[in-house]
């Protein structure tokens, strides 16, 4: 399992990175990014906190750990000077927080975090046509989501995700250990947002592709 959008105590998930880490491996992933809520008030703060914990603990970690972000309530015209600055700080994912229907998110939030340049906009809601396409032809991928309340668009990404080509990958937004899903969990998830059974594994390789990319540079 791959999981490229959790998070840890630095925001407001409820253990600390270290454990969080050991968890994620205990329950069979491979890889995971820690993308702690981050705004004007705590990026400073909390990237470099991550960055500076995956760096000391690098060399025992028995799986692939990446230092994220994800840009949350942001006013849409904040959002791309945030990724910018995530990045300068060290965040090697950033996720921007879509407009999910279980929060009350800014409209516009998912165009602007398309256009900023970040990897992933988590849970979109009910993204438009034109946002996905335009997350097609800037390389951002749309989420599927584990999370609970966030899910109930699952459906609407996958099915405008398809008609418009654009990447999906599958991510548990985790705040606490119970979050965590193995992968069998993942493809089940996949198959009730409406994917079809062959372009599963598609769905999970974006992930690694992500992961890869990450690696090379």
């Amino acid at each position: 399992m791959i999981d490229l959008h959790t998070h840890t105590f630095l925001s407001d998930g409820v253990l600390i990175p270290s454990e969080f880490i050991q968890r994620a491996y205990a329950a069979g992933y491979t890889a995971l990014a820690i993308t702690d809520h981050v705004d004007p008030s705590n990026m400073d703060t909390v990237v470099p906190k991550i960055v500076e914990t995956i760096e000391a603990l690098r060399e025992y970690l028995k799986i692939t750990v990446i230092p994220g972000a994800e840009i949350t309530h942001v006013p849409a015209g904040l959002i791309g000077k945030m990724v910018e600055r995530a990045r300068k700080l060290g965040a090697k994912i950033v996720v921007v927080h879509g407009e999910t229907l279980a929060e009350p998110v800014a409209p516009g939030t998912n165009r602007a975090g398309i256009e900023s340049g970040a990897d992933i906009l988590s849970h979109p809601g009910l993204i438009s046509i034109e946002d996905a396409m335009r997350a097609k032809e800037l390389g951002v991928a749309l989420e599927i989501t584990a999370r609970k309340g966030h899910s109930i668009s699952n459906g609407h990404v996958a099915k405008v995700a398809m008609e418009t080509g654009a990447s999906l990958v599958i991510n548990t937004d985790a705040h606490a250990p119970e979050d965590l899903i193995t992968l069998e969990r993942a493809k089940i998830i996949l198959r009730a947002a409406g994917i079809a059974e062959e372009k599963i594994d598609q769905v999970l390789a974006n992930s690694k592709k992500l992961v890869d990319k990450i690696r090379r540079n």
